[in-house]
């Protein structure tokens, strides 16, 4: 079971860091978000045993994937958030160590959390 937290409202601009708390036995973790109206899209992903992490273009250079392996829990730090960043953030996981390549696969993660709304007002 996955728990996130740190969803809220913040203005365009501004920095908001969800975590989400494993049961540890996972291998990679992901960040996904669904604004209304929208399919589900992949974000940002990570390995617990480390190596690259994966982040979709949009997010780059803004957004920063981390895990605490101690704690088992992985993080999403947003910087410069848009408007456009609006939606429901969902934290996933996997027991597998997958390649690059497979990380971008919303039905390669089991595992899920129920959600957390991030608002960026204009």
């Amino acid at each position: 079971q996955l728990v996130e937290s740190g969803g809220g409202l913040v203005q365009a601009g501004g920095s908001l860091r969800l975590s989400c708390a494993t049961s540890g036995r996972t291998s990679t973790m992901a960040w996904f978000r669904q604004a209304l109206g929208k399919e589900r899209e992949f974000v940002s992903a990570i390995r617990r045993s480390g190596g690259p992490t994966l982040s979709a273009d949009s997010v780059k250079g803004r957004f920063t994937i981390s895990r605490d392996n101690a704690k088992n829990t992985f993080y999403l730090q947003m910087t410069s958030l848009k408007p456009e960043d609006t939606a429901v953030y969902y934290c996933a996981a996997a027991e597998s160590t997958m390649i690059v390549g497979t990380m971008r696969s919303s039905a390669r993660y089991p595992y899920w959390g129920q959600g957390t709304l991030v608002t960026v007002s204009s």
